[in-house]
Formats: structure tokens, C-alpha cells, sequence
């Protein structure tokens, strides 16, 4: 039995570094957290950003292994889903910059000239598809 459950410690801290290496590896390999002091012009608070990020990493993974059910009025899913989309979105963004997919896509599809209106495309298409969900899938509000 303590032979099981240290294997299990082990493949779950395992897991969790694996996990954790990847996710900064991506911030990094992506330059979220610089490009984005750089457009605000907040680099005197880089640190402030690095340490908000991990903070939210740590906070996220003990509250999925915790199975943390926060009791709170339903009028907190309005600035918490906005804080939720606006990171989401921070972090598409940044992979596209970096990655330069509109254009490219944009030049082999032919449609160069209407980029602009791709771009609008994919963000009203997101948006509907958010509300659907949320409207007819999401439990949260019932």
C-alpha cells in the first residue's frame, strides 16, 4: 500500500512539473508577458506580470485538484468570464503574431485584400460560439 501511493506521488509531481515546464515554455517561447508591458508600457512592472502569471498557474492547479466550488453570487461570472476571454484572447493573439498565420493563411486563400474582414470573422464567430455555449450548454445560470 505506501509502495502505491508513493508511486502515485511521484507520477502525479511528475505530471505537474511536466505540465508546469510546458506552460512557461510557452509564455516564453510565445513573449506574452514582455510584448504585453510592452504595448501597455508598464515595463517597470514586468515582475508584477511574471509573478501574477505563476500565481494564477498555482491558484488554478490546487483548485482542480482540490475540486474547489467557489459559492458566490452568479452576477461573479460576468468580470470573471471577461478576465477568462481577455486571456484566452492575449494568448491567441500572441501565438498568431508570432506564428504570422493571417497573413500567410490570408495570401494562400486569396483573400489578402479582406484580412480585415477574416480577422472580424473569427472574432464574431467566436463570440457566438461563447454564447451559445454558455447559453445552452452551461449549467451555471439555472
Amino acid at each position: 500500500m505506501t509502495i502505491k501511493i508513493l508511486v502515485v506521488i511521484f507520477i502525479g509531481f511528475a505530471g505537474g512539473l511536466a505540465v508546469g515546464t510546458g506552460f512557461v515554455a510557452f509564455l516564453v517561447v510565445l513573449g506574452v508577458i514582455p510584448r504585453l508591458t510592452q504595448l501597455t508600457k508598464t515595463t517597470k512592472r514586468i515582475r508584477a506580470y511574471e509573478w501574477s502569471a505563476i500565481a494564477g498557474a498555482v491558484a488554478g492547479g490546487w483548485m482542480s485538484l482540490r475540486h474547489t466550488v467557489l459559492y458566490m453570487s452568479k452576477y461573479w461570472l460576468i468580470p470573471l468570464g471577461l478576465l477568462q476571454g481577455v486571456f484566452i484572447g492575449m494568448l491567441a493573439a500572441a501565438l498568431t503574431e508570432v506564428l504570422n498565420v493571417w497573413p500567410i493563411l490570408a495570401k494562400r486563400v486569396g483573400v489578402a485584400d479582406k484580412i480585415v474582414i477574416l480577422l472580424m470573422a473569427i472574432a464574431f464567430g467566436k463570440i457566438v460560439g461563447s454564447l451559445f455555449h454558455w447559453i445552452y450548454f452551461a449549467d451555471y445560470l439555472r
